[in-house]
């Protein structure tokens, strides 16, 4: 065994400082490029040689300050004061910062000490040397480790959001939604929207399970215990967007009704993205049925093993396109739209397969009339797809989607009076299989009631267009004729003072427009406050959404017990953890114990 060398304070002449290894052997640092050596090196020859190749060799420096390090902290701090990260520091940062990467990655805390960490050393020995494995090898990665590392991350998360939405000078706005993830626990999840340096900020809030029944006086306590945990005024909320069961978060639920109590002035909306289930509850019987038997079909052929991988084998012998039909279920809409299209254009195959398996199904699915409601469900579910889908994107206020349903509404009428005259342009799956003026007359006179109860319906649900004609001025000021604003208003001078500047003219055409109204808090506070006020409330549950597709990657059966709460933050949120911060505390608190 070759002998050890030892440290001189001498060396620190050289720019050096000496850290210490587990098994007690002394390598030298550099202080102004942090690099490490190994203890062959602790000798001034080569400490000289790397202070004048690398570092000019610059003399002249007071250098008594590196000198007597007695502890580790103190070292750090001496490292810190040159502008160089200690050791310490370097290790907790690499842990911090995996830590970080494996929770935006969904993976679990196991994989760094199982599958990365020795992955790393094993390139780290072949590619840069035994002395890079013996630096890695320090880096703390244990599965403890991880998981504490996540949930300091997300606390950090955390109190930047709640500090954001007690400077927010607007009430934000809530989006609030429930799923069951694959254990049958409830999943309450919740965004907020607040104002921060002129810009509307979207931001994930919490994902709490509902421990015992799905009531709403459940979700109204959980939601109120999170701001009294934290010390906000649950009036700090100006608008809450639901979705949902109508017992629970509905927009005449129990849970809004708590809601409206505690804040007698809050803004309910309910999630304007998905207008398929009005369409199913408008559905003439026939239309109903032929919805059913579609339902029917879907289970028939993928809730049964054998007959799945039959239909598979079949479709793939023929060669067609389709060879996995989605299920259908009650919250994805989308999924459902898309189930129509494929049976549509999947008919004949499927009706060869279900007379193969000899089913029950087959004179329903293969009676012409099906085929022709069929036809029409799945045209029009597409239409809804297509709305559903401009819908979905960060930033939509209900201004914006209610004009979208809006637009669509008013298309009924055009198509009502189209199908009277059995043009059926705008529904092409049902122009393509209508063949004579019988089958056209029967199907039209459907279409034509169902249309209209379907515009009856939208107009009342979701009170399309219900921006009163003295408030279009926020959305474009410059065009608004303000002729239709009452002398009264208060803030008409501010309008027309606005209205004269060009230089806001330009900022109007080329920002968006929430983030217009944000940049007029400081010249026009009470017309910004007026429109935010309106543009805040989130229109649908896009986000909430989004939030139970990650859940999906959290909650599986492998880690069916695991909390996710800090995990899914760290994941979705957008805030990006103060990690200098995180780490100085932690090193502060080993300094005290």
């Amino acid at each position: 065994m070759s002998k050890k060398r030892k440290w001189d304070d001498d060396y620190v002449r050289y720019w050096f400082t000496c850290t210490t290894e587990v098994d007690g052997t002394q390598r030298p640092q550099c202080v102004l490029c942090n690099s490490v050596f190994s203890n062959a090196d602790l000798r001034p020859s080569k400490l000289s040689d790397h202070f004048n190749r690398q570092h000019g060799g610059v003399a002249g420096h007071d250098l008594n300050s590196l000198k007597h390090m007695p502890t580790p902290s103190d070292q750090s701090e001496t490292l810190k004061a040159f502008g160089v990260a200690s050791h310490e520091d370097t290790l907790l940062q690499a842990s911090y910062q995996f830590a970080y990467l494996c929770a935006k990655e969904k993976n679990p805390h196991t994989v760094a000490e199982k599958l990365v960490k020795p992955c790393a050393l094993e390139i780290a020995q072949i590619v840069l040397g035994p002395d890079a494995q013996k630096k890695l090898q320090q880096v703390p990665l244990s599965d403890d480790v991880i998981h504490s590392r996540i949930d300091e991350m997300s606390q950090d998360i955390l109190q930047q959001v709640l500090e954001d939405i007690k400077a927010s000078p607007l009430k934000v706005g809530i989006q609030l939604a429930e799923t069951t993830d694959m254990d049958d626990c409830s999943q309450l999840m919740a965004f907020v929207r607040y104002i921060k340096e002129r810009e509307i900020i979207e931001e994930f809030l919490f994902c709490e399970p509902l421990q015992l029944s799905m009531k709403g006086i459940d979700v109204f306590n959980l939601f109120r215990d999170f701001f009294l945990k934290h010390k906000i005024a649950l009036d700090v909320c100006g608008s809450v967007c639901t979705d949902g069961a109508s017992s629970m978060l509905g927009e005449n639920s129990e849970f809004v009704a708590y809601v409206k109590k505690e804040i007698p002035h809050i803004v309910i909306t309910h999630c304007l993205l998905n207008p398929h289930a009005l369409v199913i509850k408008t559905l003439p019987t026939k239309l109903r049925d032929a919805l059913f038997t579609v339902v029917r079909v879907i289970n028939f052929i993928k809730g049964r093993a054998p007959n799945h991988r039959l239909f598979q084998a079949f479709f793939e012998e023929i060669g067609i396109e389709y060879s996995v039909l989605l299920f259908h279920t009650e919250m994805r809409w989308l999924s459902r739209g898309q189930i129509l299209t494929h049976i549509f254009e999947m008919y004949e195959e499927i009706n060869q397969f279900l007379h193969h398996k000899s089913s029950n199904l087959v004179d329903g699915f293969e009676n012409k009339e099906f085929k022709i409601h069929l036809a029409y469900l799945a045209d029009l579910f597409k239409h809804l797809n297509e709305l559903s889908a401009s819908m979905q994107r960060t930033g939509m206020n209900t201004v914006s989607a209610r004009e979208k349903l809006s637009a669509f509404v008013r298309k009924f009428p055009f198509w009502q009076k189209r199908i009277e005259k059995r043009n059926f342009t705008n529904f092409p799956f049902l122009e393509e299989i209508i063949v004579s003026d019988n089958e056209g007359i029967f199907i039209a006179a459907e279409i034509t009631l169902h249309l209209q109860q379907l515009s009856n319906f939208f107009h009342g649900y979701f009170s399309v267009g219900d921006l009163n004609e003295a408030s279009k001025w926020i959305l474009d000021p410059f065009l608004f004729n303000i002729d239709f604003v009452d002398d009264s208003y208060l803030m008409k001078n501010d309008l027309a003072e606005l209205r004269a500047s060009g230089q806001i003219l330009m900022e109007f055409e080329t920002m968006k427009l929430e983030d217009f109204w944000c940049a007029q808090f400081t010249v026009f506070p009470n017309l910004a406050k007026t429109a935010l006020e309106i543009l805040m409330p989130f229109a649908t549950t896009y986000l909430c959404e989004l939030g139970f597709s990650s859940l999906l990657h959290f909650k599986t059966k492998s880690r069916s017990c695991f909390n996710l709460s800090d995990d899914i933050r760290v994941a979705i949120s957008k805030k990006v953890p103060r990690f200098s911060d995180i780490i100085e505390q932690k090193l502060q608190l080993q300094k005290s114990l």
